[in-house]
């Protein structure tokens, strides 16, 4: 075997063994990923029912109902409905809630449908303070109302949705009063 040979199999043998790892980390990553939809999409049957997504709405009052569970002891078992303001999503959840949850307020619960259409959340996340909204919850919620939310308020746009929007720099108090995170769906997340 020439010289020339083997360094041609020595560089195949890399780029194969290179090719494997990143087949590896996609197929990897694939299962990681989880999608969000609103209730309107999941009412349109855009979600899947075989896969863990997100979910996030604002929690409808009245509609929370709390019950001690019979499989665990410790635990409650929850039921709450999240809407978008235009179409509704059951939600039971097993657990603790956290201590920011309450109607009115906006979430995002991870889990997946049943066959009755009930969202099975197995963690819910509650906003941490009165300004901010998850950015997929005020994205969907925006889309949904054509910008107007519930108390009459357009909801806040980020630095970089005014600077597309051609509108004038913001101040520093302003900066301080935006979500930084962009807001998107249908956006995986790993």
């Amino acid at each position: 075997m020439t010289p020339r040979r083997k360094r041609l199999l020595i560089v195949l043998g890399i780029l194969g063994g290179v090719g494997a790892s990143v087949a590896l980390a996609v197929m990897a990553s694939r299962e990681n990923v989880m999608f969000y939809f609103d209730p309107s999409q999941i009412a349109a049957g855009q979600a899947p029912h075989d896969k863990r997504f997100r979910v996030g709405g604002m929690v409808v009052k009245g509609s929370v109902v709390k019950t001690s569970s019979q499989v665990h002891p410790d635990e409650i078992d929850v039921r709450f409905v999240l809407s978008d303001f235009q179409h509704e999503v059951p939600v039971k959840y097993s657990g603790v809630l956290p201590d920011l949850f309450r109607e009115g307020q906006g979430v995002i619960a991870h889990g997946q449908l049943d066959a009755n259409g009930t969202f099975l959340a197995d963690e819910v996340l509650a906003k941490h303070d009165e300004k901010y909204m998850p950015p997929e919850v005020a994205g969907s919620l925006k889309k949904q109302h054509a910008g107007v939310m519930s108390g009459g308020a357009a909801p806040k746009s980020t630095a970089a949705e005014s600077a597309a929007a051609g509108s004038a720099p913001m101040g520093a108090a302003q900066m301080n009063a935006v979500p930084t995170a962009p807001v998107s769906s249908n956006v995986p997340t790993t």
